[in-house]
């Protein structure tokens, strides 16, 4: 089999702080392509991610989803066999890209999660109601799906070809977690793999305010019984 064809992903907003350090850091060694999406950044992070050797793309409409949706279009013209998706705050470890996608190219998984719980976390890394949040989602679609899963972390990486079959279509906080739960209702192979998680360059647009932690976990909850019934 030859060598498989590696689009990494990155939704950006306002991240010219740490966009270069995610995009230098991912191993080049077994990724071919890497697409940072812009998503309406008011700051520098499309020269920044430009010099750091990033296909850089635009998406005017604000959400993660809308960002992810449009890396996955432009990702097809470059024949990719496997997507990952990794945020552009430097909150993962690029570097462990290898350890994501190797169920895939070993024992050909569909999807691998990185989970953040089975893997070692910086103090204050996550939030409590992060943590929380993430508990009561994993238990309600192992519950209701039964698919078990460890965490919705956004480091992941799925087959392009499985990825297209899940036809996803969430714009905003939901996008995570309509892809597990997606892939359990297609009878898709997935897993875990313990990720290493670190303190965001930056403040979180979601976790860091109010009310984006509310609507999230308001959509997130709501994408469980949505796709259920």
């Amino acid at each position: 089999m030859s060598k498989p064809i590696v689009t990494v992903i990155i939704p950006a907003y306002n991240e010219e702080q740490s966009i270069g350090k995610v995009v230098n850091d991912i191993p080049r060694s077994i990724v071919s392509h890497v697409i940072v999406v812009n998503n309406n950044s008011t700051d520098s992070t499309v020269e920044v991610a430009r010099k750091a050797g990033a296909i850089v793309l635009d998406e005017s409409r604000r959400g993660y989803g809308w960002a992810c949706l449009k890396g996955i279009e432009h990702s097809k013209t470059l024949n990719t066999d496997i997507v990952v998706f990794l945020d552009g705050d430097y909150s993962d470890y690029p570097q462990e890209i290898p350890n994501v996608l190797a169920p895939i190219l070993e024992t050909d998984m569909d999807m691998v999660i990185g989970s953040r719980v089975l893997g070692q976390r910086e103090k204050g890394s996550l939030t409590p109601q992060q943590i929380f949040g993430n508990w009561l989602a994993t238990k309600l679609v192992r519950l209701f799906y039964r698919a078990r899963f460890t965490d919705l972390g956004p480091f992941r990486a799925i087959k392009a070809d499985s990825l297209e079959q899940l036809k996803m279509s969430d714009k905003t906080y939901g996008w995570t977690i309509e892809m597990q739960i997606k892939a359990a209702k297609h009878k898709m192979k997935f897993c875990d793999v313990p990720v290493n998680y670190k303190k965001r360059i930056g403040i979180s647009k979601v976790s860091g305010t109010i009310k984006g932690t509310v609507l999230a976990g308001i959509k997130i909850i709501l994408a469980v019984f949505k796709y259920r019934f």
